[in-house]
């Protein structure tokens, strides 16, 4: 199996996109993450743009790196200025990571119109800088910026700036469609040429701005290209970049490239939500390969012919790629499905069973009224356990009050008390929050944390309200999709009723009950 460098850059990239600010102990999370799973470069950011960099830079040093190349990046020096005299390329230099990735124009409306020098001076930049870090024996990556552009209007000079670069010792021309809006054939053809015309090893750098950025860089590869770059879960400026979640697994597992090591690529679900955390951003379930929905199958005869044969509708083993096999539940889902999610709480029972058949209304019944169950199986698990009296329930509410602040003052909108009951005792207590629904999800933890410290780990990742009825206006039923996690496992829960805060409060109290049950089931498979 040959190799293709990947070259990440969520730190620097990804973080141009809208909504997305990494603090320095942010991108030494992603750093570990990114080492633990083989990505052979990290790049970091330009050390001398921001303070926050510059800290970043001298605590990364700091880490004992299994896999990863720290990059730090920067442009060219500027023009009419020695490259020992530019304070970017000096600050990069300070950096001291093993290599560097440096920018320079190669289209040449960009030289004469932003750069406003000439075109002998570009060229010039270009060698000179390149040459000044080789000679202080870093690897350099140089980023030929809107090449794909370039090459259209003026392709010698395109040409001309790859040559530039090699002449100044590069190790990697790496190709940027930087705008995103080249054709997969275009990519394809272009790269082609540079390969055959460089021995330097050719690498490629798409955005996402024409929805194909991850098909530019496979046909890239296809041609020749053996460094990719990318940002996990796509993100960056404007549309995004090439989303290297979708582009490791592609060339790994159908095109037998060694993107990461094989016995890691596993993790790579894991670590793509593990950044998305840290990135505070709503995860993409329908990304392919990583997502929820990747591998989810709802239509009864559709799970039917799953059921036969996997490779029916999936075109990779979901476990692969540390993802998982959905089965979703709805009305359309056949009994069989139905069955399987029973089964997991009372294995004896069969598709003819009473039990079967009263879960089953109950289901068509809910999801009359309101309630989806597709996303949000461990609410559906809780009515399984309810219907079948394999349930006992944690704690009972004695009552809650939420109080709202109009104005509100500058932290706070609203606060929640809440009185609750756990074998005979009762807590009381109070806590406020960004709106009702956070207040009393605070004062909730707070209450039961002191019976089940292990709440502590769980925290909303996604919260979502979906009216029905809209024409019965502010008088509508409301659905409320909660998703949690404990930092190692995510789940779903769901609450309907006309009043949003009781609809939440029957997610809310769905999702720590579904963590209460699956850690008292760890410890019995333990114990036993």
């Amino acid at each position: 199996m040959h190799s293709i460098a990947v070259f990440d850059s969520t730190l620097r990239d990804g973080a141009q996109a809208e909504g997305i600010s990494f603090s320095v102990p942010d991108k030494l999370k992603i750093v570990k993450a990114l080492d633990s799973l083989g990505i052979a470069y990290i790049e970091a950011g330009n050390p001398g743009s921001n303070p926050k960099d510059l800290e970043f830079f001298e605590e990364v040093a700091k880490l004992d790196l299994k896999t990863s190349k720290m990059t730090a990046f920067g442009s060219t020096r500027r023009h009419s200025t020695a490259v020992e005299d530019d304070r970017n390329v000096q600050s990069m230099l300070a950096a001291n990571t093993p290599a560097v990735a440096i920018f320079g124009k190669s289209w040449d409306f960009h030289v004469t119109d932003v750069l406003q020098t000439t075109l002998d001076e570009n060229l010039a930049m270009i060698r000179d800088t390149v040459a000044f870090f080789k000679k202080h024996r870093k690897e350099v990556i140089f980023d030929a910026e809107h090449f794909y552009d370039g090459i259209k209007e003026n392709p010698e000079y395109a040409m001309a700036s790859l040559q530039a670069a090699v002449e100044g010792g590069a190790d990697v021309l790496c190709l940027c469609d930087t705008n995103g809006g080249g054709f997969p054939s275009e990519i394809q053809s272009v790269t082609a040429r540079v390969v055959e015309t460089f021995s330097t090893l050719v690498g490629i750098h798409c955005h996402n701005d024409g929805g194909m950025a991850e098909a530019n860089t496979v046909m890239a590869v296809e041609s020749g290209a053996r460094h990719v770059q990318g940002t996990f879960n796509g993100i960056g400026e404007r549309c995004g970049n090439a989303n290297l979640c979708t582009i490791i697994p592609s060339l790994q597992l159908k095109q037998h490239w060694r993107c990461v090591p094989e016995e890691e690529i596993v993790n790579l679900t894991a670590t793509s939500r593990m950044i998305a955390e840290i990135a505070n951003m709503a995860f993409n379930e329908r990304d392919p390969y990583v997502g929820k929905s990747a591998f989810a199958h709802k239509g009864g005869m559709h799970i039917d012919a799953i059921n036969k044969s996997v490779r029916s509708f999936e075109h990779v083993d979901p476990q692969l790629i540390g993802n998982e096999r959905r089965i979703l539940m709805s009305e359309v889902s056949g009994r069989t499905t139905i069955l399987n999610k029973i089964q997991r709480v009372m294995p004896e029972l069969t598709k003819d069973s009473p039990e079967t058949k009263h879960i089953i209304e109950t289901l068509k019944h809910l999801e009359h009224v309101g309630y989806q169950f597709e996303g949000a199986e461990s609410s559906f698990e809780l009515i399984v356990r309810k219907e079948l009296g394999k349930y006992k329930p944690f704690f009972e509410l004695n009552h809650f009050r939420t109080i709202g602040e109009q104005p509100s003052n500058e932290r706070f909108s609203s606060s929640a008390i809440i009185k609750i009951n756990v074998d005979g005792q009762e807590e009381v207590t109070a806590a406020e929050g960004d709106g009702p629904v956070n207040a009393l999800d605070k004062a909730l933890r707070k209450a039961l944390e002191v019976f089940y410290p292990q709440l502590k780990e769980v925290h909303l990742t996604d919260y979502k309200v979906r009216v029905l009825d809209t024409k019965d206006a502010t008088a509508a039923k409301v659905r409320v999709l909660i998703e949690s996690s404990d930092g190692q496992d995510f789940w779903t829960t769901v609450g309907v009723s006309t009043d949003i805060i009781e609809a939440s409060w029957l997610a809310l109290v769905d999702s720590i009950e579904h963590k209460l049950i699956k850690d008292m089931e760890k410890r019995m498979r333990i114990f036993l």
